[in-house]
């Protein structure tokens, strides 16, 4: 029993090893982020308990192992998307333990990635979009401001919230056009501004130090563009969600529809619909794969096919007969 005990033990202590390689390589090499390292961090040593219960290790599991894992993981009710993610995860850390030669193969080569349909992006459409900006400009003081500007760069450059809401105070030059952004891996691109973006973040700008203040005293000067008094320092993806909604309502626009990862999506329908190309969208949502954005197409070509339908003389025609 005690051989076995130390047996298990030494197998656990060899998976770890294992993982810590692969997630520092992944972190070096592949700039991954933090939150993807977790998640492949716990997805692998969710295997390795597995495999252990098949009398295997990481280095020695073969594709019927990591097929019986996901076979259980689907009875469990676990969705098929979810179920792709943890085969990506697989599939990377065993390219990883075969290139550096820990094993001889690849055991996920004849493993089938699980078969998902990515449901398409909900998108506002340009009325409901010019709607949360009238109701903007309507909003007074400070606050309106801080609404407008945020609005304005959010929708002209397509930014994720967490990219808007952590923006550093000097990722906006004075006299460009060109907003500085870290995205996701820690990798740097610029974004371009319309002329009346850079015109509401000036305008903000003038009454910034308005959300320094606490208590009657100047708080001590904040890097980011849009500080707040809470903990994070910048006003929190959360509570700029909640301020979308309020503008919904106050905009005529089912507050269920807005959120800011919404109108990231109406800035790439709506530039693929007025002829922008698909790189270009790409490289301003700061995209690694092409393929993440060529949804849009698919909305933007639903779209016009609505259009067409609708509102075609002949398809009213035929409507009628």
């Amino acid at each position: 029993m005690a051989a076995k005990r130390a047996s298990a033990v030494s197998s656990d202590n060899a998976n770890l090893r294992l993982i810590d390689a692969f997630l520092e390589m992944m972190a070096v090499e592949r700039a991954a982020a933090a939150n993807t390292l977790k998640n492949y961090g716990r997805d692998l040593e969710r295997f390795a308990t597995f495999s252990v219960t098949r009398n295997e290790t990481l280095e020695t599991a073969g594709a019927s192992d990591i097929a019986a894992w996901l076979a259980a993981l689907e009875e469990n009710g676990l969705a098929a998307s979810t179920a792709a993610l943890k085969v990506s995860a697989l599939r990377q850390f065993y390219q990883f333990l075969y290139t550096e030669g820990y094993r001889a193969d690849n055991p996920t080569v004849s493993i089938d990635r699980p078969k998902t349909r990515r449901p398409l992006p909900k998108v506002l459409t340009s009325d409901e979009v010019t709607a949360l900006f009238e109701a903007a400009e309507l909003m007074e003081g400070p606050k309106g401001l801080r609404m407008m500007a945020m609005l304005e760069i959010l929708y002209s450059a397509g930014l994720r919230v967490s990219e808007l809401v952590g923006l550093p105070l000097g990722a906006l030059r004075k006299g460009e056009r060109l907003l500085i952004i870290r995205g996701k891996g820690d990798k740097e691109r610029m974004a371009p501004l319309t002329s009346r973006a850079v015109e509401a973040a000036e305008a903000y700008l003038s009454c910034r130090e308005t959300f320094l203040e606490a208590n009657g005293e100047k708080a001590k000067s904040s890097p980011w563009f849009f500080p707040s008094r809470g903990k994070s320092g910048h006003i929190t993806a959360a509570r700029f969600a909640q301020m979308l909604k309020d503008l919904a309502v106050e905009a005529g626009v089912p507050p269920s529809k807005v959120s800011p990862h919404v109108l990231r999506h109406a800035f790439a329908t709506h530039l693929l619909e007025g002829g922008a190309d698909l790189r270009s969208v790409q490289q301003m949502l700061g995209h690694a794969d092409i393929t993440t954005t060529q949804i849009y197409t698919h909305v933007a070509q639903d779209r016009l096919k609505d259009l067409v339908f609708s509102k075609h003389p002949l398809a009213k025609k035929q409507g009628k007969s």
